[in-house]
């Protein structure tokens, strides 16, 4: 177990340090959720707000748990293009001759983009406190906030993995996690469900980003949360289960296949 901690350290330190030799990546999947937000807010937070019975500071406190979701969603597309990376590099294919535990090269990646993504949320958290967003979660509340953000976070990652050791090339690799980024739209990300149609409001209602964004509103903002808890930890464990298995299942394969 000492052995495959350290491997696990050993990746995961490799992965930090490659992110930040490439900076630009990760000004990118920090920059654009600040971006959107800022343009949600200040340029059409004014009539989504009215729309909401209320004014631009309602609408953000509205908007910012759908960016947050939006920016673990951006995270996944870094985490695709780096295993995609590695797989085409060759570096693989050193470390499968290594005497090292073989599920650290993924856990690497994994705890590598989980440190990003939660460094990335906090800084959206406090660009949106800067324009308006006025959470009123205690410390029990903002804790419960940091476990769903870093489990769906989790869950993001690990399917993420599985995109990028599918994918052929690291082209298809920073595609391929793109629909990831479209659900928050098409949810209560950034209006509420009961003003769309019915065709996209049931997809919008029964797709994994509505129950995590709608739990966390109830967490920072003291509304209602009912099942959305227990409906947002049931998707998350499930992605991260198929997602880890996949993720194994394609690393383990023959090379040749």
């Amino acid at each position: 177990m000492s052995y495959a901690v350290r491997d696990c350290l050993t990746m995961l330190r490799r992965n930090l340090r490659w992110a930040r030799r490439f900076p630009a990546m990760t000004a990118v999947l920090i920059g654009l959720p600040v971006i959107i937000l800022l343009l949600f807010v200040y340029v059409f937070g004014g009539t989504m707000g009215a729309g909401l019975a209320g004014d631009r500071g309602d609408y953000a406190d509205y908007v910012t748990p759908g960016i947050l979701m939006l920016a673990i969603a951006g995270t996944a597309q870094g985490t695709a293009i780096a295993v995609a990376t590695d797989m085409k590099e060759g570096i693989i294919a050193r470390y499968r001759t290594m005497a090292i535990f073989r599920p650290s090269v993924l856990a690497g990646h994994v705890l590598g983009s989980l440190s990003q993504t939660m460094l990335g949320l906090a800084v959206v958290v406090g660009v949106a406190v800067a324009v308006g967003f006025r959470p009123t979660a205690g410390v029990v509340e903002w804790f419960a906030t940091a476990g769903l953000l870093a489990l769906v976070a989790l869950a993001m990652i690990w399917l993420s993995v599985g995109l990028g050791l599918w994918a052929k090339t690291v082209e298809s690799a920073s595609n391929l996690p793109m629909p990831l980024m479209l659900l928050p739209f098409l949810g209560s990300g950034f209006v509420p469900t009961d003003s769309m149609p019915a065709v996209v409001r049931w997809f919008a209602e029964n797709q994994p980003f509505t129950p995590m964004m709608e739990t966390l509103r109830g967490l920072l903002l003291g509304t209602g949360i009912g099942s959305s808890g227990l409906v947002a930890a049931v998707w998350c464990v499930a992605i991260i289960l198929v997602g880890y298995r996949w993720s194994v299942h394609l690393y383990n394969r023959d090379p040749a296949n």
